[in-house]
């Protein structure tokens, strides 16, 4: 069962708030981007939709449409697509955004729903293809509460509607479990009360606190820009 567009226009109503209050995130990478954000730039991030999600968005505006791939790796990114119930968008740009029609994708970026090893969902981890591009990856701690709340609620909204979804993201955790462990390396998570945790490399997935001071050497991986 696929959740319907009615059903993400109640998502879209209980997600509106952002990362964080204090920081304009698109602003700290689009000057080292040529002045677009790298999650609304389609060179980075071409954003996936449910097609039911797709449906709600063109009765709501006119600042989506069909994504034209224009590289043999957007073509083959599109191509992975065929027969699902997911289909790939692109808007206006950042200047024209309605922020009341973004897509789920984009009020979730950089973020996905991180299981555990036993497919709990505990919180939020970051698409690691865009380490080094995002700013928010390398400064995860200006994150706050109602994002961290907003967030888990509504894709467990969502996952009660689409189980596919959930296994998707069960399925994506544990991948990026196996990309630090083969790295040796732990990644971060920002957990459902807002704390945090490193996950451990080839530890089966164990979890151990982590501060705001060790987070804070993330930063020095952020390669289009500093803080």
């Amino acid at each position: 069962m696929t959740a319907s567009a009615r059903d993400y226009a109640a998502v879209y109503s209980g997600f509106q708030a952002p990362i964080s209050k204090i920081y304009n995130c698109g602003a700290k990478c689009a000057p080292f981007n040529g002045g677009v954000p790298v999650c609304c730039d389609t060179g980075h991030a071409i954003p996936i939709v449910e097609k039911t999600e797709y449906a709600l968005l063109k009765k709501r505006t006119k600042m989506w449409t069909p994504f034209v791939p224009r590289t043999p790796d957007q073509k083959a990114e599109i191509a992975d697509l065929k027969g699902s119930d997911s289909c790939a968008v692109e808007c206006r740009g950042a200047a024209h955004c309605e922020r009341d029609n973004r897509s789920l994708a984009c009020r979730s970026f950089p973020f996905f729903p991180y299981f555990d090893a036993e497919k709990n969902l505990v919180g939020l981890a970051h698409y690691w293809n865009f380490e080094g591009l995002c700013w928010v990856i390398h400064n995860l701690t200006i994150v706050e509460k109602p994002f961290i709340d907003q967030f888990i609620a509504q894709h467990e909204f969502i996952f009660k509607k689409d189980d596919n979804w959930r296994v998707t993201y069960v399925e994506h955790s544990a991948a990026m479990r196996g990309v630090y462990s083969r790295r040796g390396d732990k990644f971060p998570i920002i957990m459902r009360d807002g704390t945090y945790r490193w996950v451990l490399p080839k530890s089966g997935g164990k979890m151990v606190p982590a501060t705001k001071t060790e987070l804070k050497s993330l930063r020095a991986g952020f390669t289009l820009g500093q803080e």
